[in-house]
């Protein structure tokens, strides 16, 4: 049984890319996303959300590398001067109107303050964040571009979209452009390991985690390989000799790649059936066994009402006739305050009236 194909992709490690797939990242024309780009028309619907964003995006210019560095240099001084500024005491974290006004209104109160050009601070943070959202804006359509090639797998193209933003936005905060690698190459790492962790967090009706996604990647991967290599589908045992796992251990996990289906689902071409119609109840009593052990029980109570109540209760005790759990002669004997040799007198003594001809007709017949 072929394991889910949904989980063909691996959960990117991100690190510092030493190969990256130039040819898919590193000159992203602006004609990449010529087939959604609607930056001309001005009539697309307002229900058309995904055409909407596309051609907004479609209309930031693209960078040069050396547009690239120069914003990266630009939020480094940013990152500096909001540093400078929290140090002084002015909270940077809040809304700039809110820190900006209060570098207007209270005056440094030390030298050191004094002398470190608030001003140019504030005004070194603020294009340091400006730098931040253009250098985001324009890649977004590289975010399309990546989360188009996740589709069909439980999340729609805007769901995608929006978690591959996230990535965009940390690999903003983390670039280093001493390292001489374009942020294009660099950002689709970050992009790509948000799409894969949001397809294995959300996609889902029940979760599988990230660790046991990564396994069954690992599994999916295996089996298109030795499905190559050998020309029909492999077996769990060569499966798992090829991954290092038991050979339990990959049926267990290739069992959780199943969708889940609900029982309400209509079956059959005037769909006038559900699926749970056709499910088998395996604890649902069968009518004919439901009737035949009623009748048996209405007979055992009947031939129990010929022996004494003491005799009667120690084998109902005893068969456990009323909640199914027997019980020994000890425990029987503690329950009347009698020792157990006492209880297996006053059992043998009521087995053998049942055994009696007239009484044991009325049960013979349903026995065998």
């Amino acid at each position: 049984m072929p394991v889910d194909d949904a989980h063909d992709e691996g959960i990117a490690e991100v690190g510092a890319p030493s190969v990256i797939e130039e040819d898919v990242i590193d000159d992203l024309a602006p004609g990449t996303i010529a087939a959604y780009d609607d930056s001309e028309d001005d009539s697309v619907p307002i229900e058309d959300p995904v055409r909407l964003y596309l051609r907004e995006i479609g209309r930031v210019p693209l960078l040069t590398q050396q547009e690239e560095i120069e914003l990266a240099k630009t939020i480094e001084r940013g990152v500096a001067a909001a540093a400078r500024l929290h140090q002084l005491g002015y909270p940077v974290d809040a809304a700039p109107s809110r820190w900006l006004e209060k570098i207007e209104t209270e005056p440094p109160t030390n030298a050191v303050a004094e002398g470190c050009g608030l001003h140019e601070l504030a005004d070194m943070y603020q294009a340091g964040d400006l730098a931040r959202r253009r250098l985001a804006e324009a890649n977004l359509r590289l975010v399309v571009s990546i989360a188009k090639k996740y589709g069909n797998r439980g999340l729609s193209l805007l769901d995608l979209v929006q978690e591959g933003n996230l990535g965009l936005l940390r690999a903003v905060e983390k670039f280093d452009h001493h390292r001489g690698y374009k942020f294009s190459t660099y950002a689709t790492w970050w992009i790509r390991q948000a799409i894969t962790r949001a397809i294995a967090d959300q996609s889902r009706t029940i979760r599988i985690p990230v660790h046991m996604s990564e396994t069954i990647n690992r599994i999916v991967r295996s089996q298109r390989r030795l499905t190559q290599e050998l020309g029909r589908e492999p077996s769990w045992e060569e499966i798992a000799a090829d991954t290092s796992m038991p050979v339990e251990r990959v049926r267990e996990i290739a069992k959780m790649t199943q969708e889940p289906v609900s029982l309400e689902m209509p079956v059959g071409e005037e769909e006038d059936s559900h699926l749970a119609d056709f499910v088998e109840d395996q604890f649902a009593v069968v009518p004919s066994e439901y009737v035949a052990n009623s009748l048996l029980r209405a007979q055992v109570d009947g031939v129990l009402e010929l022996l004494s109540g003491r005799e009667q209760h120690v084998l109902r005790l005893r068969f456990g006739l009323d909640d199914g759990r027997t019980r020994t002669l000890e425990e029987v004997g503690r329950e009347f305050g009698v020792t157990r040799e006492r209880i297996r007198q006053i059992e043998a003594k009521a087995l053998r009236k049942l055994r009696h001809p007239n009484r044991s007709r009325r049960l013979r017949e349903f026995v065998g």
